[in-house]
């Protein structure tokens, strides 16, 4: 079992394991049978717009081959399921750092999904590359953010920007992109409130520290990553549409996959927003984070 599937185990039970027990004893692809698969693809938090789309696929391609059978199915959903992802989800570490330097992360997303956890093994993947990695801990509103991203800076040995609650966040995303030049970090990640009273102060507040950052580098951030909980399921699809109302998000890293039968979040999110998943976090441990590979994904999905 390669580590897609470990991480995917759950959820391919939950998706392909009905898939197989619908089509058992089933000869032909019947408007029936893609009603029941359907359901299946909503109760694996495909998400309702994403499953129209690869039903209503499947049933214009079954029209056009009127004499496919259900052993064709797999192969029709695989595809379409392929189908869905950005083209270029899982760019290699060098390839997502420009020649500027530094490079700025602005990671976002709402408290709970592992998002302080996530910037502490993306800190330490990137060092592990012989990148210099320089922390911010702008998320000033909750009074145990900045402790939580110190001691993943001290398990990465990476140093962190840090001041006391209810400091102005965007001072210190301010001071940590103004270090990183300073001292010439390649990479500096700056970690954001998770959560605010509403939407309005969410996008005002990621407003402010996006402008401020740019007062030191005008192009930054070069990533504004959200992170989502895999186990949440549509509660995540929800986080997306808010995140990305508020802030332009360039790409996504799911997390909590391997504890839960909801892996099939990614394909609606996937679809829906257009934005690239580049990682997956599945643990505690500083190497628990994997770049995403949709075709690794879907090998793995598909149990192939």
């Amino acid at each position: 079992m390669n580590l897609f599937e470990k991480i995917l185990s759950k959820t391919r039970e939950n998706f392909i394991g009905k898939v197989t027990r619908l089509v058992a004893g089933k000869s032909t692809i019947s408007d029936d049978l893609l009603d029941e698969l359907e359901s299946v693809l909503i109760g694996a938090d495909v998400g309702i717009p994403t499953t129209l789309k690869v039903i209503r696929n499947i049933r214009t391609r079954v029209k056009k081959e009127p004499y496919l059978s259900t052993g064709d199915l797999n192969r029709m959903l695989r595809e379409e399921i392929e189908s869905l992802f950005p083209p270029r989800e899982n760019p290699e570490i060098p390839s997502i750092i420009p020649s500027v330097s530094p490079f700025v992360i602005m990671v976002v997303g709402v408290n709970g999904t592992g998002k302080t956890t996530t910037i502490g093994k993306l800190g330490k993947m990137y060092k592990n590359t012989g990148k210099s990695v320089l922390f911010g801990a702008a998320d000033t509103f909750r009074a145990a953010a900045s402790e939580q991203l110190k001691i993943w800076g001290e398990r990465a040995d990476i140093p962190v920007i840090a001041t006391k609650m209810g400091s102005d966040p965007g001072a210190v995303a301010f001071d940590t992109v103004e270090s990183a030049v300073a001292k010439n970090y390649d990479i500096a990640i700056i970690d954001t409130a998770g959560r605010l009273h509403n939407k309005t102060q969410l996008m005002n507040e990621l407003s402010k520290i996006k402008k401020v950052i740019q007062k030191v580098i005008p192009a930054a951030p070069h990533d504004t990553m959200l992170v989502l909980d895999g186990s949440t399921g549509q509660n995540a699809f929800e986080q997306a549409k808010q995140f990305t109302e508020a802030v332009n998000i360039t790409s996504i890293t799911i997390t909590k996959l391997d504890g839960t039968a909801k892996g099939g979040v990614i394909i609606g999110i996937s679809d829906q927003f257009k934005i690239p998943v580049k990682y997956m976090g599945t643990g505690e441990g500083l190497a628990d984070l994997y770049r995403f590979n949709r075709k690794e994904y879907v090998a793995s999905l598909f149990g192939a």
